[in-house]
């Protein structure tokens, strides 16, 4: 799949933005005659925004660079744009507003893996920009079995959530929240427009199956805050857990996720489950581990030749002699 074009980007964008608002709420009269497009036309917007037909028509393609944050203001404010979409709309209108091309793979800072590892009641993870797993808590790899399912390579949650087939049985909601993951990366495409190993996943998640290719051409855009998720685990059962999401200091690239629980409830109760089943897990994979490798030693010393394994006191009485 080719890189990323801005004026594709931004043409797609606001075109799915006027074709879901009617007339109607965009406080307009009523127009006579049959309406040929969904939603607003080009010409309406430009009213809206206060702005030349032929000046919008040029912002839509992509073609006006010198885009002014009031002409954009008044644009998402046209469009009724959420505060994600308008700063969406800024990042795709004007390049000198995106981020530098990411090229490299991104690491957490020894700080925040030891955050992670010290959070052992809840699962919190931190990721990337492409959505990749920088790092995850003991729990947070629990919930998803360490990620089982996931193809060869770096862990991702969008290649999670569309790829492992598991994980359309653990999320209750699992439409909502892959749109969510779609949204997501829309999000920082904008931001790492020629970014080519976004590209790649983007490429890589749309030959995958119908469902990310359908809502990767909706165009939305989505930043996660706070809320819920529902998970239907296969070792824990039913849980519901909140999620709080957070931007760390010195990576605006970087998201840093920790769930809640409830106290008390069985959700809590659960997870404790999780924490009890999978720790015993871990504790049974180290025994047998060093089982295992207490039984090669032993096998190894038992093809030693006879003779090679009395050579140590044979050295001992030749080193008497010698004296």
């Amino acid at each position: 799949m080719s890189q990323h074009v801005p004026e594709a980007d931004i043409r797609d964008f606001l075109r799915t933005r006027r074709a879901r608002i009617t007339p109607e709420q965009a406080g307009l009269p009523p127009h006579p005659g049959v309406r040929r497009v969904p939603g607003l036309r080009r010409e309406e917007v430009a009213q809206l925004a206060g702005v030349s037909v032929d000046y919008y028509v040029r912002l839509e393609r992509g073609r006006a660079t010198s885009a002014s944050d009031a002409v954009l203001t008044a644009v998402a404010h046209a469009l009724q744009l959420s505060d994600t979409e308008r700063n969406h709309l800024f990042a795709l209108a004007d390049p000198t507003r995106q981020r530098p091309r990411a090229s490299t793979a991104q690491r957490a800072r020894p700080g925040l893996l030891r955050a992670l590892e010290n959070i052992t009641d809840v699962p919190a993870l931190l990721l990337g920009h492409r959505l990749d797993i920088l790092a995850a808590n003991h729990l947070a790899r629990a919930r998803y079995r360490d990620f089982e399912g996931l193809p060869a390579g770096d862990p991702d949650m969008a290649r999670y959530m569309f790829l492992a087939p598991e994980a359309r049985t653990l999320y209750a909601d699992w439409p909502e929240t892959a749109r969510e993951n779609v949204g997501m990366l829309h999000l920082y495409a904008s931001h790492h427009p020629r970014d080519p190993r976004l590209a790649q996943l983007v490429g890589e998640l749309s030959d995958g199956g119908p469902d990310f290719r359908r809502w990767w051409s909706e165009h939305d855009v989505y930043q996660p805050q706070y809320g819920s998720k529902r998970y239907h685990h296969p070792l824990a059962g039913d849980l519901t857990l909140g999620f709080e999401a957070f931007t760390p200091t010195g990576d605006a690239d970087q998201t840093l996720g920790l769930c809640t629980v409830e106290p008390g409830s069985p959700s809590e109760n659960a997870l404790r489950t999780l924490a009890g089943r999978t720790a015993d897990h871990t504790r049974t994979g180290r025994n047998r581990a060093g089982a295992a490798q207490a039984q090669a030693q032993a096998q190894a010393e038992a093809a030693v030749p006879a003779h090679r394994q009395r050579a140590a006191p044979g050295r001992e009485a030749g080193t008497g002699r010698g004296r």
